[in-house]
C-alpha cells in the first residue's frame, strides 16, 4: 500500500472515531429525545461522508452500534450483578437459618423418642408384675417425661412460627419491591434504583434522570367518585407508564398519587421531553375510566451531589412549581433554577 493508501486508512480511522464519540452521546444520553430513524438517519450521513462501499458502510454501522451497545450493557451488568450477589447472600442465610431449626428440630424429636421408647419397654416389662416399687418408680418416670414432652412442644410450636417466617422472608424477595395495587416497584426499588445509577454515575460517568409525575387533584376524584374509581386511576396511569418507559427504565409508585420514572442515560433535556410527552399522553389516553391530567418534574443526576435523593429534592421542587402554576404542566431543575418545559424546550432541531 503505498503513501497515499496509509494516509486514506488514516483519515477513514479518524472518522469513524469521531462518528463513534458523536454518537456514543447521542445514544447514550438522548435515547428519549431521538427517534431510531432519525437516529439512523444522521449515523448514515455521517458514514456516506467517507464515500465507502455500501457494504462496508453497513459493517461500521453495525460495528458501532455493537461496540456502544455492549459497553452499556456491560457497565450495567456489573452493578446488576452485585445487587443480585447481595440477594443471593441473603438467601443462602435465611436456608442455613432454615437448615439449623430443621436439625435442632430432629436432634430434639431423636432424643424425646429414645426416651420414650425406653418407658415403653420399662412398662411392657412391668405390666405382668406385681411389684409396688417398681410401678412407683415407673411412675416417677412417666411423670418426669412429661416436663421434657412439655417443652419439645413448646420448641416445635416456636420452631414452626420462625420457619413460617423464613418462608414469607425468602417469598417477599421480589413482591417487597413490588406495589400491590399497580405492579410497579415502590419505594424500596427506587432506592435501589437509585443507589445503582448514582454508582454507575461516580464509577463511569454515566448520566441518569428522573421524572416525578403526580395525578391533578386525585384527592376529588376519591371524594366524589369513590376509592375503587381512584385505583382504577392509578392502576391506568401505572400501565400508561409502563408502556412509554424504555427495558431499562424504572416506573415507581413513589407513594399515593406519585409515580417516578427512572431513565438511565438520558440527560435532563431527553427526560424534560420524554415527561412533556407522557403528560400529553395522559391527558388524551383512552385507557383511563375517567379524565384525568398529571404534572411533572424533572431532575438529572450532577457530580457535586452528596447522596442519592438529592435529585429526587430537585425533581420534587420541580414539581411543586407546576402544580403551583396550574397543573397539567411539566417544569425542569437544572441545579440551579427552575423552568417550565415549553414547547421550544421540546421542538425538534432542525
Amino acid at each position: 500500500m503505498g503513501t497515499s493508501g496509509f494516509a486514506r486508512g488514516d483519515g477513514i480511522y479518524s472518522s469513524l472515531r469521531g462518528i463513534r464519540s458523536r454518537h456514543t452521546c447521542l445514544i447514550g444520553t438522548a435515547y428519549h429525545v431521538v427517534r431510531p430513524s432519525e437516529l439512523w438517519r444522521a449515523l448514515m450521513i455521517d458514514i456516506t461522508s467517507l464515500h465507502l462501499p455500501a457494504a462496508l458502510a453497513l459493517a461500521v454501522v453495525a460495528t458501532l452500534g455493537y461496540l456502544v451497545g455492549r459497553r452499556r450493557r456491560v457497565r450495567v451488568r456489573d452493578v446488576e450483578y452485585e445487587q443480585a450477589h447481595r440477594e443471593l447472600r441473603r438467601a443462602r442465610a435465611v436456608a442455613k437459618q432454615l437448615d439449623a431449626v430443621a436439625s435442632q428440630i430432629r436432634n430434639d424429636l431423636a432424643e424425646h423418642q429414645s426416651s420414650v421408647a425406653g418407658f415403653k419397654r420399662r412398662m411392657e416389662a412391668l405390666s405382668n408384675s406385681n411389684q409396688k416399687a417398681a410401678w412407683k418408680m415407673l411412675c416417677s418416670e412417666a411423670e418426669g417425661l412429661l416436663g421434657p414432652t412439655q417443652r419439645l412442644v413448646t420448641q416445635i410450636a416456636h420452631a414452626y412460627d420462625e420457619l413460617r417466617q423464613q418462608i414469607n422472608q425468602l417469598m417477599t424477595f421480589a413482591e417487597i419491591r413490588t406495589d400491590p395495587l399497580t405492579g410497579v416497584g415502590n419505594r424500596r426499588a427506587f432506592n435501589e434504583s437509585l443507589q445503582t445509577n448514582r454508582a454507575l454515575c461516580q464509577r463511569y460517568g454515566n448520566v441518569f434522570s428522573i421524572a416525578m409525575f403526580d395525578i391533578d387533584r386525585f384527592k376529588q376524584i376519591n371524594d366524589l367518585q369513590g376509592h375503587l374509581m381512584g385505583d382504577c386511576v392509578l392502576q391506568a396511569v401505572a400501565d400508561i407508564l409502563l408502556d412509554a418507559a424504555r427495558q431499562t427504565d424504572r416506573v415507581i409508585r413513589y407513594g399515593g398519587e406519585e409515580f417516578v420514572i427512572v431513565m438511565p442515560h438520558t440527560d435532563l433535556a431527553g427526560a424534560a421531553i420524554f415527561a412533556e410527552r407522557l403528560r400529553a399522553d395522559v391527558a388524551t389516553s383512552s385507557l383511563l375510566p375517567t379524565s384525568i391530567t398529571v404534572s411533572g418534574g424533572v431532575a438529572c443526576i450532577v457530580q457535586s451531589d452528596e447522596d442519592d435523593h438529592a435529585i429526587v429534592s430537585r425533581a420534587d421542587r420541580a414539581l411543586y412549581h407546576a402544580k403551583q402554576s396550574g397543573r397539567d404542566c411539566v417544569f425542569l431543575h437544572d441545579g440551579d433554577a427552575i423552568t417550565p418545559v415549553t414547547e421550544s424546550v421540546i421542538a425538534p432541531t432542525a
